[in-house]
């Protein structure tokens, strides 16, 4: 199963969106997917329209608590695309995961244990923080998906998280690589847009994915009615750019490839 951790700790970069829309697509492409929600805020779970009442079992469980993974999925109406949901509970595992010796590692621990067979590949939908929810993403997975919003700021908190990314290397995951930077909310009619744009392949060329997202009224829209934005409107440009993200991150899988 391969590994991919959504992660920028700045917020409103849009890794939620991209966990949803990223996960719909992989699964229209006919990958078994598994979306964990490791956000507190539960947005992606919301996103996918699960209901509180859903959400029997959850990411903070899983981190907290003997239960199995395959205890703690629960399908989504997107045919072969799993989720494991998050509560409001998650907001208080920061500080009870401090009392465990391998606090680090309990999301590995629970990934590891899964039937690898059942999916294709486990996307994390990361808070907006580089704390102990994070870094168990970090640990347990082999790559990171950043998206990066086109503003100043955002520059900022991308070399912080380059920072983070190494020390994990040297201490807990010398595996973990940044598969790639997705520029969102790209507004081709701002010059920041294009200055920050340009910035940012200029330092990490290849890295950064050809595919932007663009500022899109109905992928705002979608999480409303409990939908992907792909099932919401498959013919917008938002949904478009997501499938085109979709094709070109299975080519950057080295030994998954397939035709999406």
């Amino acid at each position: 199963m391969v590994r991919i951790a959504i992660a920028n700790q700045k917020g409103g970069v849009g890794k939620t969106t991209t966990a949803i829309n990223m996960a719909t697509a992989l699964a229209a492409s006919g990958w078994k997917v598994l979306l964990i929600d490791l956000d507190p805020q539960g947005n992606a779970s919301t996103g996918l329209g699960l209901n509180q009442n859903d959400r029997v079992h959850s990411s903070y469980e899983l981190l907290l608590s003997d239960i199995s993974l395959a205890d703690c999925v629960i399908p989504t109406r997107v045919p072969g695309l799993d989720i494991i949901p998050a509560t409001v509970d998650l907001s208080g595992a920061e500080v009870e995961l401090v009392e465990y010796e391998e606090r680090t590692h309990r999301l590995k621990k629970a990934l590891d244990s899964a039937d690898a067979e059942q999916w294709d590949i486990c996307l994390i939908d990361c808070p907006p923080s580089l704390g102990l929810l994070t870094l168990n993403a970090m640990v347990a997975v082999e790559s990171l998906l950043v998206p990066l919003q086109c503003e100043f700021f955002a520059l900022e908190g991308l070399s912080q998280l380059l920072q983070t990314v190494e020390r994990i290397r040297a201490r807990f995951n010398r595996g973990l690589s940044v598969m790639g930077v997705v520029l969102t909310m790209y507004d081709r009619r701002n010059k920041l847009t294009e200055q920050v744009s340009d910035d940012v392949r200029a330092c990490l060329g290849n890295v950064v994915f050809d595919t932007v997202i663009p500022r899109n009224v109905r992928l705002s829209e979608a999480p409303s009615h409990g939908l992907p934005a792909l099932i919401y409107d498959y013919k917008c440009t938002g949904s478009e750019a997501y499938i085109n993200l979709a094709r070109e991150l299975i080519t950057r899988l080295p030994e998954r490839k397939v035709a999406a």
